[in-house]
């Protein structure tokens, strides 16, 4: 069932989303290149805690860090570690807060940066890749546009491929995005792929995440070998 916030509970989960925004803002200064996944996971942690939250995903079926840092050919949900950044690669930072008792949930997907003369410069990503993370954030602003009352959730998700498959890359079908609220799931599951018209009707109130997740190639995925994570099966 889906439910329908009221607006006191709305403007608690807004606020919770803007202290959420301003944490994840100081957490893309971190990535850069030589930090390793578990040092992002402890800054996350420390700016959460002070922040007067709690982390939504720590501990959530087991799940053992605050943060989800995903790299390259891993897509959601990765465990952080003594992996090493470095220059060339992509990270999707994944963070939720519980904020008086309401869950918010925000992920993004930017390249590494490496240091340089004192200054700190875009990393050096191939074309290819780069194209893959503007098309993916193009594609989550096509799809809020479609997220209004008396649209469907299908025209979401129909919104999202098409313009993902427009570009050469492909929807990953197997993840999705969801409702938020008291949980951090709720229904609906939004899918990256579908038809105009379909799917329950979007009414006001609703609270959900759009989660776009494109591939260079095919769609098909795999768990990662921490067991947590997905990532896509042809690298």
């Amino acid at each position: 069932m889906i439910t329908i916030k009221t607006p006191e509970e709305i403007k608690i989960m807004a606020e919770g989303g803007k202290i959420l925004a301003k944490i994840m803002k100081e957490l893309q200064k971190q990535v850069k290149s030589g930090i390793t996944t578990k040092e992002l996971n402890r800054v996350a942690e420390g700016l959460v805690l002070s922040s007067g939250g709690k982390c939504s995903f720590k501990g959530y079926q087991g799940y053992p860090a605050c943060l989800c840092t995903s790299i390259n050919e891993e897509i959601v949900h990765a465990i952080p570690s003594e992996r090493i950044l470095k220059d060339g690669d992509i990270i999707s930072l994944d963070l939720g807060i519980i904020w008086k008792d309401f869950h918010s949930d925000m992920a993004i997907t930017l390249p590494v940066l490496y240091p340089s003369a004192g200054r700190t410069r875009v990393g050096r990503i191939n074309p290819e890749t780069k194209k893959l993370v503007e098309v993916t954030e193009k594609a989550l602003k096509i799809g809020i546009k479609e997220a209004k009352p008396g649209n469907y959730f299908g025209d979401i998700s129909f919104a999202i491929q098409k313009y993902a498959e427009s570009q050469n890359f492909n929807v990953v079908r197997d993840l999705c995005g969801h409702g938020i609220g008291k949980n951090l799931h709720e229904d609906p599951e939004i899918l990256n792929y579908g038809e105009k018209g379909t799917g329950p009707k979007i009414k006001e109130g609703m609270v959900f995440c759009l989660e776009p997740m494109v591939a260079a190639g095919d769609d098909h995925i795999k768990k990662s070998r921490d067991g947590f994570g997905y990532e896509t099966q042809d690298g």
